[in-house]
């Protein structure tokens, strides 16, 4: 036991003797950012009516709201992103192959974001999305913490990401008195 306490001892005096690291050795040497979501549009249509709706130039869907059945409202929220209160360019890609509105599941691909939404009809109607990515000042920025919502009542419900995040992902169970779900991700610059 002496043998042990002399030890410690000895490694605390060693320690202690050791110099502390220079401040700026822990300083990160790239330069802060702050990236943030602005609303800019919002844009409300009957369900059914077939749009192929994608947000204005430069925007991706933030947020969604949605009223009664087929024949309800739907409102999308379309924001921009801003890195340093610049605007980052947003390029739509390709619509996604369609899916049953009953029984539906989206995600984006890695690091890209929904731009675009395509409902025809009722919940036996298709279900098409637009992903986009996000660029500034040429480099791509990419989108961390993923985090689903809980269940909502599709007839009667509003959702919408936290200042920073964009929607990454729908999934829709039923009918219009089926549950919807939502995923969001934080922007960051990769």
């Amino acid at each position: 036991m002496y043998k042990k306490v002399l030890s410690a001892v000895a490694a605390t005096a060693a320690l202690a003797a050791l110099p502390a690291a220079p401040a700026a050795a822990t300083t990160s040497q790239s330069a802060e950012v702050t990236i943030t979501t602005q609303l800019q549009h919002t844009s409300t249509f009957k369900e059914s009516s077939g749009v192929a709706f994608t947000c204005p130039l430069n925007e991706v869907i933030t947020g969604r709201k949605h009223s009664g059945d087929e024949n309800g409202y739907t409102t999308y929220y379309c924001s921009r992103v801003l890195v340093n209160g610049e605007q980052a360019v947003v390029s739509p890609g390709a619509w996604s192959e369609p899916q049953r509105e009953s029984s539906s599941f989206y995600e984006t691909p890695a690091d890209q974001a929904i731009a675009g939404r395509w409902h025809t009809g009722d919940e036996n109607g298709s279900t098409r999305y637009r992903p986009a990515t996000l660029h500034w000042q040429g480099r791509q920025l990419r989108l961390a913490a993923h985090v689903w919502t809980g269940n909502l009542k599709e007839s009667s419900h509003y959702s919408h990401g936290t200042p920073g995040e964009v929607m990454v992902g729908r999934a829709h169970w039923g009918d219009e008195n089926g549950s919807t779900r939502y995923r969001y991700a934080t922007v960051i610059l990769g």
